[in-house]
């Protein structure tokens, strides 16, 4: 049974303009389509609401390097600022979201350490394969309906969903940065709709964050300078996701068998109480991403990591990366079973693998074992992966 969407109106007053009948036509046909679609809620925004506040945020966030080597934000930079940097035409952004509230705790492999941790989003089918079909059957409907122009996005394009939602009223954006939604906590993928459009608008979401800290303190690399702000490069999601060479060592450890990104300052949101677990068939958990032992994910070579995980965010990572991030949660799982599969990946045809394979085995085995260990590949031709041999033989 599709969800029901609930649409608040913004009342005129004060000499406010009153929405024409086309309008406030359109904002129920996008409802009702958004329902059909199997989203779990819709708002609607002014495009022209948004003012320059998130724009500057995020040009300070760039400055300041906290992107890391997410270089496509920096290259869209001033594209991202606002909507109508981009398209200067759009008048609406209805925005979209999908829940993918988890039934059981997110946070539950984190102690069982022969186990890898997988976050809740890339525990299922990819949701961009998900929400822009959806989108593209919303958008189809408005755009015959009304004529005008509509451009769809799902976390592709140089546009700042999380402000445009709060704008919109879906939520606010909490302390951690993602928003947050007093019925669906902090568990919904974002889509939006832009159009030219004008559909009659909602009012933005006030901040219900209070005094609360909890997804700041619990974060285990301390990647939030300040509440509302986020420091990517420190971010375990960042690191096991985005970031493409060597795991800083300063974070490996904090890392635990966290091997594709990290829910926890999204789990301790209070606000979740409210959140119903989602049971939309297309985005069912995958029982592969449940807790899988390290030491199967080990083995994998490249056939078989693209075979487990497709159709998952976790493919588009690539093996390099996932077995980067494998080989961190085996040096902290205290395993020495691990170590002839972590040895074997000592000749593995990518640097980051062997450089991540050294370090794990400096957790695992002792000394003496990695000096003999250092006298069949310790000479490796890649300058990192020898740091990571000088590194290991002076611990």
């Amino acid at each position: 049974m599709a969800p029901t969407l609930a649409v608040r109106t913004r009342h005129a007053g004060d000499g406010a303009t009153r929405p024409t009948d086309s309008a406030q036509d359109a904002r129920a046909l996008v409802a009702r389509e958004a329902a059909a679609a199997g989203f779990s809620v819709v708002r609607i925004a002014r495009v022209s609401d948004l003012g320059a506040e998130p724009g500057r945020r995020f040009l300070s966030f760039i400055a300041d390097g906290q992107h890391g080597d997410m270089d496509w934000l920096e290259a869209k930079a001033e594209r991202r600022q606002h909507p109508n940097a981009m398209w200067a035409e759009a008048r609406s952004a209805i925005v979209l979201g999908l829940s993918y509230a988890p039934e059981e705790d997110p946070l539950r492999f984190l102690d069982q350490r022969d186990r890898a941790s997988i976050s809740v989003y890339a525990a299922r089918r990819d949701y961009h394969d998900v929400v822009k079909p959806r989108l593209k059957r919303v958008a189809r409907a408005l755009q015959a309906a009304t004529g005008e122009d509509v451009k769809v996005f799902v976390d592709t394009a140089p546009l700042m969903e999380k402000p445009l939602a709060a704008l919109a009223g879906l939520g606010w954006q909490g302390k951690h940065t993602n928003l947050v939604s007093r019925e669906h906590g902090s568990w919904l993928y974002l889509g939006v709709i832009l159009t030219r459009a004008e559909i009659a608008a909602d009012e933005p979401e006030r901040d219900h964050c209070g005094r609360c800290r909890r997804c700041l303190d619990i974060c285990p690399t301390a990647a939030f300078p300040a509440p509302y702000q986020l420091d990517a490069r420190r971010c375990i999601s960042y690191l096991t996701i985005e970031h493409k060479g060597p795991i800083p060592h300063e974070f490996r450890e904090a890392i635990g068998n966290r091997i594709f990104g990290c829910d926890d300052c999204l789990a301790v949101c209070p606000w979740n109480k409210f959140a119903q677990a989602s049971h939309d068939q297309q985005l069912a958990i995958r029982p592969e991403t449940q807790g899988p032992r390290i030491a199967d994910l080990l083995a994998l070579d490249d056939a078989a990591f693209r075979e487990r995980f497709a159709g998952t965010p976790i493919r588009r990572a690539g093996h390099a990366r996932f077995m980067r991030n494998v080989l961190i949660a085996a040096g902290n799982s205290s395993d020495a079973t691990l170590v002839p599969l972590i040895e074997a990946l000592l000749a593995h045809e990518a640097p980051v693998v062997r450089g991540a394979a050294v370090w794990a085995l400096s957790r695992l085995v002792p000394r003496a074992h990695m000096t003999k260990l250092a006298e069949a590949h310790g000479n490796d031709a890649d300058a990192s992966v020898c740091e990571e041999w000088t590194a290991a033989l002076a611990s």
